[in-house]
Order: structure tokens, then sequence, then C-alpha cells
């Protein structure tokens, strides 16, 4: 009788386990998502964040405010007109190596420990920490967008249609990239070695892009690599939206790119996170 129940144990735990993972994969990617949007209440968690776009919009549109005048800047376009899609773009570079920095945060604190621990699917995690981060980015685009209006007075030819278009460029953008640095800390699993990494990619991706300035105004070896960087497409796309003059193919170009990149990124980051 005793080796009849020590049989069926170990066979009802892996029923259990596999009632559990047949679930659903949306439900677990819920809860996971309300869980981590959870930690948001603490405000040193998301001020410095929502600060970062502000800051940065503040000291561009200041520094480069008389560029709207030079040679080669679009005709009859205000410099925070052009310079806010751009800015929503690079804060979604930003927002996806906060991702991985997270992770690798997480997977070292113990918390990854405790959901693998779970009958839960490895993919959701990753996803909910994604969702979750998209959420966040979007409030923060929100309130930029609206202290843009009301303080430096943006209101680009494309209105609110053309600048809720450049928003959803700016969250694919960052969900993508959200995926890439999580496969880079599923990859490292450790935050000191993955924070100078992001760093130094965010910058070569936003200062060699067509983010601040007219790529016409480069030297010739800047606007080769300018012209390159696939984040340009992006705020070009974003910018044209807001300006009110995309064209399809400007949309698709960026969006297409972001859609490989998840499709290459996200298998990688799930099977580097359960090696880990």
């Amino acid at each position: 009788m005793t080796t009849t129940v020590e049989k069926t144990e170990p066979a009802r735990r892996s029923a259990l386990r596999d009632r559990a993972l047949r679930t659903g994969v949306i439900t677990q990617v819920v809860v996971l998502t309300g869980r981590t949007m959870g930690t948001l209440r603490n405000p040193a968690l998301f001020i410095p964040s929502l600060l970062y776009p502000i800051i940065m919009l503040s000291i561009f549109s200041q520094v480069f405010r008389s560029i709207d005048q030079t040679p080669g800047f679009p005709a009859g376009v205000a410099y925070i007109d052009y310079l806010l899609p751009a800015i929503l773009v690079t804060t979604g570079l930003g927002a996806g190596a906060k991702t991985g920095t997270i992770l690798t945060t997480e997977m070292q604190n113990g918390i990854i420990a405790r959901f693998k621990s779970m009958p839960i699917r490895t993919g959701s995690i990753l996803t909910a920490r994604s969702f979750a981060d998209l959420i966040q980015f979007l409030g923060e685009m929100a309130v930029t967008t609206a202290l843009a209006a009301l303080i430096f007075g943006f209101s680009p030819a494309g209105g609110f249609v053309g600048v809720l278009g450049a928003i959803l460029v700016s969250l694919v953008v960052g969900w993508s990239l959200g995926w890439v640095f999580m496969a880079l800390a599923a990859w490292l699993k450790a935050p000191q070695v993955l924070e100078p990494i992001s760093s130094m990619l965010t910058i070569i991706l936003m200062f060699a892009s067509n983010a601040f300035v007219a790529t016409s105004t480069m030297p010739t070896w800047l606007r080769f690599l300018s012209e390159l960087n696939p984040l340009s497409l992006a705020i070009e796309a974003a910018r044209e939206l807001a300006l009110g003059t995309a064209d399809t193919g400007t949309i698709l170009a960026p969006v297409a790119i972001c859609a490989v990149v998840v499709l290459i990124a996200a298998p990688i980051a799930t099977r580097n996170f359960r090696r880990g």
C-alpha cells in the first residue's frame, strides 16, 4: 500500500503541474503583469524614469532651439515639434535597456528563482516583465507630451492623431528593444555587467541618429552612420506622423524591423532565461 502511494504521489504532483501550465499563458501573463505593476507603488522606482524624458526635452529644446533657423532644417517646423517625437523614441530605447537591468536584478535577489519554482511557463515571466515596463513607458510618454504642449508649445501639424501615431511607434520600439536587453540580461545575469553595455549601446544609437539635428547638417561619416542606424528610421516615422507628412512605407519600415527583432530576440531570451 505504501509503495502504491509513493508511486502515485509524484504522478499526482506532475498532473497538478501540467494542469497549472494549461491554465493559459494569457492568464499567467496578466497575473504576473499585475504583480509587477504593484511594485511601482514605490515612487523611487518610477520617478527617475519619469523625469528622464522631461529633463532631456528641457535641455535639448533650449540648447538647440535655434537649429530651426539653419539651412537644411525643415521649413516652417518649430524645433519642439521636430524634437519631441525623437525624445519619445529615444526614451523607448532607454525603457528597453531598463527592462534588461531590472530582470538581472530580480535574477539576483531571488524573485525569479521563486517564479521558476512555480508551475509557470518561462515565457510568461518575460512577457509580463515586458508588458509591465511598456505600461509604465506609456505613462511616461503621456506626461512628457502633455508637459511639452503646456510648457514648450508643442503643437505639430499632425494633431492628436499624428502624436498618437508617434507614441505607438515609440511603444513598438521600446517593447522590441526590451526583448533584446532581456536576452542580454539572461545571458550575462549581472546588472553590473549589463549596465555599462546598455549605456554604451544607448549612447551610440541615440547620438548617431537623426534625433536632434537633420542628417544633412552632419559630417559625411556621421551622416552615413545615422542613415544606417535603425533607430533613425523609427524617429523619422514618429516625426513624420507628428508633423502629418508620413507615408505608409515610412511607418512600416521600423515596425517591420521591430517585428523581426522580437522574433529573433524573444526565443533567445527565453532559452537563456530557462537555462539560467
